[in-house]
């Protein structure tokens, strides 16, 4: 991806001059947003490539802004937060935001994290492989970034097709948290228990007949995650 447009979306001026200046160093381009409002106008005027999204704005919030980008797009959003705002930071995660930072943050957490989510959304990027995953009742081809179950289409996000597609690679072996986040969110990844707690129960609302009683994507307590064939 060449110089690739992002969105930095704050209402703090110094802030989102920070996070510009230092992207701008870096070979991005940037559009800035001071609130939800302008920022939903900016995402439908240009071809985004990645939100930089604050939480608590005015007009219009940055929960509300993720879950109307999701209504229509797949691309990457990345969510600032305060200290102590973890009911809101789950919630971003419920709505489809793909990462946060927790302020203060410095510049390499920050290029980190970007340059893992632009990473991670090249899952649509053709492939050469014409692979297709076959477990049960969910076939994944990997081509096409496609999934079945029962043979009805499931739609994922790129990060969900990703860690199904990293289970379905190690059917009936217990894979720990930090495994999991290192092969699937990247090696900056680790300590981000929650994120796999939010995205393993979507993905259990998407494949699972009865997701309170999964099948396939067993909760292996205090250990990690196993996918049962």
């Amino acid at each position: 991806m060449n110089d690739p447009l992002v969105l930095v979306v704050d209402d703090e001026k110094a802030l989102r001059d920070f996070v510009r200046r230092n992207l701008e160093a870096r070979r991005y381009k940037v559009i800035t947003a001071s609130n939800g409002l302008e920022a939903m106008a900016a995402f439908h005027a240009e071809p985004i490539d990645l939100v930089i999204l604050d939480l608590m704005m005015p007009h219009l919030d940055g929960l509300e802004t993720t879950r109307r980008i999701r209504e229509t797009s797949q691309t990457p959003i990345i969510i600032l937060t305060a200290l102590g705002e973890e009911s809101d930071k789950v919630q971003a995660f419920d709505l489809g935001a793909d990462d946060y930072l927790t302020k203060p943050f410095g510049v390499g957490e920050l290029m980190g994290r970007i340059k893992a989510v632009l990473r991670r959304a090249r899952w649509q990027e053709p492939t050469s492989t014409s692979e297709r995953l076959v477990r049960g009742d969910i076939c994944v081809d990997m081509e096409r970034h496609a999934v079945l179950v029962n043979d009805l289409p499931v739609e994922l996000t790129p990060t969900e097709f990703n860690l199904l597609v990293y289970l379905l690679k190690h059917p009936d072996k217990v894979l720990p948290h930090r495994i999991i986040l290192q092969n699937v969110w990247g090696v900056e990844y680790g300590d981000e228990a929650e994120y796999l707690r939010v995205y393993m129960g979507r993905l259990r609302q998407k494949l699972e007949k009865d997701p309170l009683n999964p099948r396939h994507l067993l909760t292996e307590h205090g250990m990690g995650y196993r996918f049962k064939g």
